[in-house]
């Protein structure tokens, strides 16, 4: 069996529980030249990982957007991030290209400390930005640093969520867990934050942070699959929050496709098997996203 032909398809689930499809808040569509580094690092148990990290959907673009739909997925993302100064605006280009040749795709954007970081911050959201990514892991910034205070402000005057990964997991960088997000929380209340990973491993500390500002969201990229649960468990005795923030808006489904050591519905599987009810997996399987991106309402 290949890895694509699993026993049971995410398409199962949904029909299950009655929503018209699945809405996928982090996965990832970038120029070919830059994925296939990332795809090398992987390859090459890259420091930061430490560990076989097998990439299941290593397609061509068009093949991989094709099967996202198959799965189900009525509105993905294209996350890309900068590792060094001069990317990020090159990068926004790209993938303002690349939203408009696939309409289901939210158009998405990133930025990194520089000194035009405002610049083309107000481009992209002038483009339609409806999502930015940020890698504070990859990146190895802070995001208290002044030069992303222009950009951190226009995109908290607009409202547009940013997909931030700040949790220490797989490895902990110079400003992940929540201490550097937690300052930047407290400038800037009104963002839209969406923890990647969970937070992963520092859950309960992403949770705190999810209750004490309404804008914060988690994505459950990765999270509560056999992969991540060998070296992060999720701990049981937060499942209850866990449950709160879904039913409340708050999770998010998350998957970081194509990069993924294991087929698509095994995400899935892993949020079915918490055990939280049919209502939190339709929050966060479709709804909660839906709501967020002010998607059109579909039967």
């Amino acid at each position: 069996m290949s890895a694509h032909d699993t026993p049971d398809h995410p398409g199962d689930l949904v029909r299950r529980l009655g929503i018209p499809g699945l809405v996928d808040v982090h996965t990832h569509f970038m120029p070919q030249n830059v994925l296939d580094k990332v795809w090398a690092y992987f390859d090459a148990v890259g420091p930061l990982t430490g560990m076989e990290w097998p990439i299941t959907y290593r397609e061509e673009e068009d093949r991989r957007v094709a099967l996202l739909r198959e799965f189900g997925v009525l509105a993905f993302t294209s996350m890309l991030y900068p590792h060094k100064a001069g990317m990020a605006r090159w990068l926004n280009g790209w993938a303002a290209d690349f939203a408009a040749r696939t309409p289901d795709c939210l158009h998405t954007a990133t930025l990194y400390p520089e000194p035009d970081t405002g610049t083309y911050v107000r481009q992209a959201l002038d483009a339609g930005a409806r999502v930015f990514k940020v890698h504070l892991q990859v990146g190895g910034f802070d995001p208290n640093d002044g030069l992303m205070e222009g950009g951190w402000g226009l995109i908290a005057e607009a409202g547009v969520p940013v997909v931030i990964h700040c949790g220490s997991g797989p490895a902990p960088g110079k400003f992940t867990g929540p201490g550097p997000v937690g300052q930047l929380l407290a400038r800037h209340p009104r963002l839209r934050l969406i923890v990647a990973h969970m937070g992963m491993p520092e859950y309960a500390d992403f949770l705190d942070l999810a209750e004490r500002y309404e804008g914060v969201h988690l994505d459950t990229t990765m999270a509560f699959t056999d992969f991540s649960e060998r070296f992060a468990p999720f701990p049981a005795a937060e499942l209850p929050r866990l449950r709160a923030l879904g039913l409340g808006g708050r999770i998010l489904l998350g998957s970081d496709f194509p990069n993924i050591p294991y087929p698509y519905v095994h995400q899935l599987d892993a949020l079915e098997r918490l055990g939280l009810g049919e209502e939190w997996l339709r929050n966060v399987l479709h709804h909660n996203a839906a709501g967020l991106f002010d998607l059109p309402r579909r039967s």
